[in-house]
């Protein structure tokens, strides 16, 4: 690609698609006409000569230096578009649909994009992972069914050229390189650990590299440029320990010519936020840890290269000439983009402030950066923003619901050496500059007596200079994950002594009594032992009373207390007491519980009576109810007869209760 040509970008909204030349043009693309209407999905292909849209009836293709049509597919309801890497064949994805036979419509269409003329088809019924992956010369593409990675010869594709057999493989990745190899990845089943395996193409039998792992139910395969190296980013749906709501997260390193693979070592407990190549293939970067995270640079062979500092930070970009490193933080972030140098020992060039950015990507020139808030993540304030390296403002366009911004690929970019100090901002660049005013640092909420006031090292983040956050959860492990019975700390309070009871009271160590129970009890459990003790304090205290009140009522003398040998009274167990005889009136509160027990069992009696009145009277009335059938001449059962007889005994028996029949 010339060096001449400007930078491009396209964007889509709901209403229209667009193409810009971006530096030092900012204008839109001659000879592109805009389609009006709702489009799905657009994409360049990867060697930038063409890019391609999609329309509810067909998909257009067209020229990226002039914007002119060049073809025009005969697909409808297209969702997905892609490109195989030099542009000869573009791929079509179509929701899953029946034939009339019942079979699976071939919704992967493959097409020649010179011609437009149809070459392939298959059944791909997951959006997921659902385009052909091509080597780097387009020699080879292979797509994965059932347990087979099938691979095709590009110009004859209507035959399957090999098949590679992996038995619950779930996902793959060719190498980009010029050596032809592919990674595959089985997760875990049947307490078997999962496993990525690097096959050379043709060479189905002969594994070049592997690894096994657990905790692994699926991964992302990040081949570095070159493709002699793979790092394998695993994730779980669920964290066992309770430590991360999105799972568990591990980074493995792995050489293609199987001298060297490794787990990546990091030194802060969190989840792993993202991982990068550098595009030079020497050097890659993690972001990682619980907020604020870290960063650091490893090389080829995993061992650190450089620390960033700590931040409020998630996303890591390399510059196309892995020049500049940009370590970001997005999502629910302020959106802050930190760039530093790599030839000056990864010096701090700016922080950019940016807003609510979705989409963040380095220019194929590597001097500017490209920002856009879309949609449906926010629905207000959409456009595109581009920044130069050195963190000046350089253009600005607002849109109305925009979904998808992307560079046009172009190599061949010289870096100037030294670099230029920042160009002209566009018009729009400076009249946003011009009308927004800045915004005032609020910070977080502070209550009227403290505001004024230095901010407590306790209050801080740990990018801050406060002290490291502990996150304990009940396991032991790094970065403070302390036993359970750890004593609950209060930031900023003075530290406890040791043997010293909790809020200054006094120690009760080496006394025994509570010394090793209470060091072990929480804050709720030592509420609930004290009230434990307050109520059975409570019911000592009216046991003594009513034995108090029953012995002034008998008028019985307490007997006096044994003395022992050396004159002295005894307590305890040697205490002698007088007990009333048997004989003896009871005391009032035991008269009266009798009196109430009493009045309990005659009304439990009176209950009884009333029950069995009722049963009878019921019995009565069926009797007298069977008297009157008979009279009609209706007849009647045996035992409905022996029932009229038993009328005299259940008037007799009413009469017993009292009760008139």
């Amino acid at each position: 690609m010339a060096s001449s040509a400007p930078t491009q970008f396209a964007y889509r909204t709901l209403k229209t698609i667009g193409i810009v030349d971006a530096y030092p043009k900012y204008s839109d693309l001659t000879g592109f006409e805009k389609p009006e209407g709702n489009s799905r999905c657009c994409t360049y292909s990867p060697c930038g000569k063409w890019f391609a849209w999609a329309t509810p009836e067909d998909v257009k293709i067209s020229a990226t230096d002039s914007g002119a049509i060049h073809t025009t597919l005969p697909a409808d309801n297209v969702h997905e578009i892609g490109f195989s890497p030099q542009g000869s064949y573009i791929i079509t994805w179509q929701r899953p649909t029946k034939q009339e036979d019942g079979n699976a419509s071939k919704n992967l269409k493959v097409w020649q994009t010179d011609t437009a003329e149809h070459v392939v088809a298959f059944v791909q019924k997951s959006q997921t992972g659902w385009n052909l992956q091509y080597t780097h010369d387009e020699k080879y593409c292979a797509r994965a069914v059932s347990n087979v990675i099938q691979f095709y010869e590009s110009p004859k594709m209507d035959t399957v050229w090999g098949h590679l057999r992996v038995e619950g493989v779930s996902d793959f990745a060719l190498s980009p390189g010029k050596n032809y190899s592919v990674a595959a990845f089985v997760p875990e089943r049947k307490g078997q650990p999962a496993m990525v395996k690097v096959y050379q193409i043709p060479n189905w039998n002969a594994v070049l590299s592997q690894k096994s792992f657990y905790k692994a139910d699926r991964v992302q395969l990040k081949w570095n440029d070159l493709g002699t190296a793979l790092l394998v980013f695993a994730q779980t749906d669920a964290d066992k320990t309770g430590k991360s709501y999105y799972g568990e997260t591990n980074l493995y390193l792995m050489t293609v010519a199987g001298n060297y693979d490794c787990r990546v070592q990091l030194d802060k407990e969190g989840p792993i936020h993202d991982v990068s190549w550098s595009t030079d293939s020497k050097e890659f970067g993690v972001v990682y840890g619980f907020m604020p995270a870290k960063t650091t640079i490893f090389d080829s062979r995993a061992n650190i290269v450089h620390q960033l500092p700590s931040g409020p930070r998630n996303t890591i970009l390399f510059s196309p000439h892995a020049r500049f490193v940009l370590v970001a933080g997005f999502g629910n972030l302020q959106g802050q983009i930190d760039v530093y140098d790599r030839q000056a020992g990864m010096r701090k060039i700016t922080t950019i402030e940016s807003s609510n950015p979705s989409i963040c990507e380095w220019s194929p020139d590597g001097r500017h950066i490209l920002t856009a808030t879309t949609s449906p993540r926010l629905r207000v304030d959409n456009g595109v923003m581009m920044w130069y390296y050195t963190g000046e403002l350089m253009y600005k366009s607002d849109m109305e619901e925009l979904y998808h911004v992307c560079w046009r690929p172009q190599r061949g970019i010289p870096l100037p050496n030294p670099l230029p100090p920042a160009p002209t901002p566009h018009t729009s660049a400076l009249s946003h500059v011009a009308t927004s005013t800045p915004k005032k640092a609020t910070g977080a909420y502070r209550p009227p007596h403290a505001r004024g006031s230095e901010t407590p090292l306790h209050f801080k983040r740990e990018d801050e200079g406060g002290a490291a956050h502990i996150y304990a959860n009940g396991s032991t492990g790094l970065n403070g994950f302390g036993s359970k019975n750890r004593r609950r700390e209060v930031p900023g309070a003075a530290p406890l002594v040791p043997g010293a009871a909790p809020g200054g009271g006094v120690s009760l160590a080496g006394t025994g009594a509570g010394a090793d129970e209470e060091s072990g009890l929480s804050k709720t459990a030592l509420k609930n032992k004290k009230k434990r003790e307050a109520a059975k304090k409570a019911k000592l205290e009216a046991e003594a009373a009513e034995r108090e009140g029953r012995e002034k009522s008998l008028n019985v003398p307490t007997a006096p207390r044994s003395s022992s040998r050396n004159g002295q009274q005894q307590n305890g167990r040697g205490r002698s007491k007088s007990r009333p005889p048997k004989d003896a009136p009871t005391g009032p509160k035991k008269m009266l519980q009798q009196q109430q027990q009493q009045q309990q069992q005659q009304q439990q009696d009176e209950g009884q009576d009333d029950k069995k009145v009722r049963g009878l009277l019921k019995k009565l009335r069926a009797i007298e109810e069977l008297k009157q059938r008979l009279a009609k001449g209706e007849k009647l059962e045996d035992t409905q007869l022996k029932k009229i007889k038993t009328e005299d005994g259940v008037r007799g028996e009413l009469e017993a209760l009292g009760a008139n029949p």
